[in-house]
Formats: structure tokens, sequence, C-alpha cells
């Protein structure tokens, strides 16, 4: 499931460093955290969609990888993140 545009608008303004910034890691990780909660949904009414399944484990490694990497360079900012996007670390 992907998102609309208007909502990937709105995640980039709220989560962007820069007037003009989006592709930092912050912005990268709110992105797949919306797309991994839209996913998680549709498993709710669909379980036996294997195919998105694994697309799904591909988002939520990659957000990992960004996570760690975020921590790493800058843990005021993965602080924040972490709160604001109400994940588990």
């Amino acid at each position: 499931m992907a998102l609309f545009p208007y909502q990937k608008e709105q995640i980039i303004k709220k989560f962007q460093r820069g007037n003009m910034d989006t592709g930092s890691s912050e912005v990268q990780v709110a992105l797949l955290t919306f797309e991994i909660r839209a996913l998680t949904d549709h498993f709710k009414t669909h379980p036996k969609d294997v195919h998105s399944r694994m697309g799904l484990v591909k988002m939520v490694n990659r957000r990992k990888k960004l996570l760690a990497y975020l921590r790493e360079t800058s843990p005021d900012s993965y602080t924040k993140l972490i709160g604001d996007l109400e994940l588990r670390k």
C-alpha cells in the first residue's frame, strides 16, 4: 500500500531538516514507518499475501539499518525521531 502524494508531502514537511530536504535519514525512516503501518493494516484483511509480506520485511530491514546509522551519527535526532514516530527502541 503506497502512500498518496499529499500524505508523502506532509510527512516530508514534518521531518525534513531544511527547506529542500527530501532524502535525509529522518525523512526516509518516517516514510518507511508510515508505509510499514499501512502494510500491517493490509495484512489484517489479507493474511495470505506472501509477496507483499516479503516487501514488508525488506522495508523493516531498511528502516532498521537507517536507524542504526542515525543512532551512530546523531544520537539527538535519533531519540527525537523515535519519540515522534512512537517506535520501540
